[in-house]
Order: C-alpha cells, then sequence, then structure tokens
C-alpha cells in the first residue's frame, strides 16, 4: 500500500494555481502551525507562498484536482468555486474543503448539482462525497445530505444500502473510535 502522504499529483497541461491559495487556508499544516478555517501566516494573498522555496512537503505534494484534472472547467478553480477538490489517496473518496468564510459554497450551483451526481456515480464503487467545513463533516448523497460533525482520523463512516419506494439509497454513519 502507498503511503498517501508520498503520493505526488502532478498538474494537467495549462494549469497553474496562479494568484489562488485557497489550498493556504482549508487544510491544516502542522509543520507551518497552519490551522484549517485561517489563512496560513506564509500566504501573501493573490500571490501565493512567502516561504515557496522552502514550503514543507505536505504543501509540495499537494495539487487539488482543479489542478491535476483538466476536465474540471474553470468554475471549478477554488478560489472561484470557494472550495478545494481532492481525492483522499487511501478511500478514493472525494474530499470538498470548503471556505469557511462562504460555508455555504458547496449547496450553490452548478457545484451542488455536480456533487450530487458525483454522489450517484461513486455509491457502487463504495465511495463518498465528503463535504469539510473546518472540521464539521458532511456527506452527500443523490437524495439528501448526512451531517456526521467533528470525525476524527481515527473514526470511519459506515454506509448501508436500504431500498426505499423511491429505489435505494444508503444509510450514512460516523463510528466512533474506541
Amino acid at each position: 500500500m502507498h503511503d498517501p502522504a508520498q503520493i505526488v499529483a502532478t498538474p494537467a497541461p495549462g494549469r497553474a494555481c496562479g494568484p489562488c491559495t485557497l489550498c493556504c487556508k482549508v487544510y491544516d499544516v502542522p509543520a507551518v502551525e497552519s490551522v484549517a478555517g485561517q489563512w496560513c501566516r506564509h500566504t501573501l494573498a493573490g500571490r501565493g507562498c512567502a516561504i515557496h522555496a522552502a514550503r514543507p512537503d505536505h504543501c509540495r505534494a499537494f495539487h487539488c484536482l482543479w489542478m491535476t484534472e483538466s476536465w474540471l472547467g474553470p468554475e471549478w478553480k477554488p478560489d472561484k468555486a470557494k472550495m478545494v477538490l481532492a481525492l483522499d489517496p487511501a478511500t478514493r473518496n472525494m474530499n470538498v474543503q470548503v471556505d469557511p468564510g462562504q460555508a455555504n459554497a458547496w449547496r450553490r450551483e452548478p457545484y451542488y448539482g455536480q456533487l450530487k451526481r458525483w454522489a450517484a456515480a461513486s455509491i457502487p464503487k463504495g465511495r463518498h462525497v465528503l463535504v469539510h467545513v473546518n472540521k464539521t463533516t458532511t456527506v452527500v448523497l443523490p437524495d439528501r445530505d448526512v451531517p456526521l460533525g467533528v470525525l476524527t482520523p481515527e473514526d470511519r463512516i459506515v454506509s448501508r444500502p436500504r431500498m426505499t419506494p423511491q429505489g435505494p439509497t444508503l444509510d450514512i454513519e460516523a463510528v466512533r473510535a474506541a
């Protein structure tokens, strides 16, 4: 099994961060004492990272899905969408890290409809679309959104299929670490 921290994504042709720095706000980066929900102290607004040449490996290895997937349109660039998309290398869940200053950005169109479509496509593969606003997680399903609250790294998301009069759905819960 690969160590997720060792996976380095490669930007798609023609893609560049440019003035976008939203990943510097929505993720914890302990190496620079950056806390999710607050701008990293090394972020230069609209310009990038003040320590780019010496930035931590965590930052060096990360590229959002907009950077790596040319099929994502310009509306998904994080500074426009107000959210950063990434695939978990281990679970292949889609993680949607939302700018807490725009906490409902994921509920706007065209984003919400697309997240619902990705959720429907993810179910047969045993994957989920997870929206994170700071430390609070919501699972997006085709028929509803399931708030799970604050998860720890040890918590697991468990889904169980269930048939309804409208068709199949999932029951979702977070199984707390012992």
